[in-house]
C-alpha cells in the first residue's frame, strides 16, 4: 500500500492528510509537501488518523518539518495520530517533541 497525500486549505494555513504506509518510497513526497507549506510561511496540521505503517524516514521528514517551522517562529502539529504512528513516535520519544492534538479540529486551535 503506497500513502496518498491530501491538502486542504484552513485559516491561516493547511492541513496534510496521510493515509496508508509512510516508508522511504514516499517519505521525499511527505517532506516536499510539508516544506513547501512552511517555504509559504504557513501553519501546517499534519492529520495522522489513516496511517497504517511509518518508518524513520517519514519519521525524519515530520521531525526537519518541525525544526523548519520552529526556526520560523511558524507552527507545526501532529493531530489524530493512529496507534501505529503513535507507537513509533513514543519509541523515539518524539511525542514529548511534537505538539500533538486529538483532533484536526484542537490542533488548529491557537494556544
Amino acid at each position: 500500500m503506497s500513502a496518498n497525500f491530501s491538502t486542504r486549505h484552513v485559516k491561516g494555513g493547511v492541513v496534510v492528510a496521510l493515509q496508508g504506509e509512510i516508508d522511504l518510497q514516499n517519505s521525499p513526497e511527505l517532506r516536499k509537501e510539508l516544506l513547501s507549506w512552511l517555504a509559504e510561511r504557513r501553519d501546517v496540521v499534519v492529520d495522522l488518523q489513516g496511517v497504517a505503517y511509518i518508518d524513520s524516514s517519514g519519521i525524519a521528514s515530520l521531525v526537519e518539518a518541525y525544526q523548519t517551522a520552529r526556526h520560523q517562529g511558524g507552527r507545526f502539529r501532529l493531530a489524530a495520530v493512529s496507534p501505529a504512528a503513535l507507537r513509533v513516535l513514543k519509541l523515539a520519544r518524539l511525542d514529548e517533541v511534537f505538539v500533538i492534538r486529538e483532533t484536526v479540529e484542537q490542533a488548529l486551535k491557537g494556544d
